[in-house]
């Protein structure tokens, strides 16, 4: 038996578009994925990473809303490296890089995955945008593959010099 690739969802139902991971572990879980496990974190991933490391998985796809100044509902694989340098908003316990570092030990592949949200407070229904893109993602990971999804581009200020 080959090795399962899980996808981590992350985020508060409760919360408008940070429910963008626990709405695609719902419809991962009505919808199984052949060769695929949902596991979800809900707000505290970290308590649910002892679950992701029985698996042994080959790879691991964490899906988050992460607001990284896009349109809402769009989708970018972001480096672990440049979450904590990055003010990304998250209404979780532990910094998701924290969690990301712990599973590396175990786990060659990780892909973040951020949604960008529009509205997150309590008892704010999920937008279309990010209703969209969340079936967008589980349709990526129907044929996961390297690249499907763009990666987020982040600047390095020291190389943005204006010139005259």
């Amino acid at each position: 038996m080959t090795a399962p690739k899980v996808v981590l969802t992350v985020g508060n139902s409760m919360m408008g578009d940070d429910g963008a991971g626990p709405l695609l572990a719902e419809l991962m879980e009505t919808n199984p994925i052949e060769g695929w496990i949902v596991i979800n974190g809900g707000s505290a991933p970290e308590n649910v990473s002892y679950q992701v490391r029985e698996l042994q998985p080959q790879c691991v796809v964490i899906v988050d809303a992460a607001d990284i100044g896009l349109k809402p509902g769009e989708i970018r694989v972001i480096d672990p490296d440049y979450i904590a340098e990055m003010f990304i908003m998250s209404t979780h316990n532990m910094p998701l890089n924290f969690l990301i570092d712990q599973l590396k030990d175990d786990i060659p592949d990780i892909t973040f995955l951020g949604i960008q949200p529009d509205l997150v407070g309590f008892y704010y229904p999920m937008t279309e945008a990010v209703k969209n893109a969340v079936e967008e993602v589980y349709q990526g990971i129907k044929s996961w593959r390297v690249g499907y999804f763009p990666e987020l581009e982040v600047c390095d200020e020291d190389e943005e010099e204006i010139e005259e």
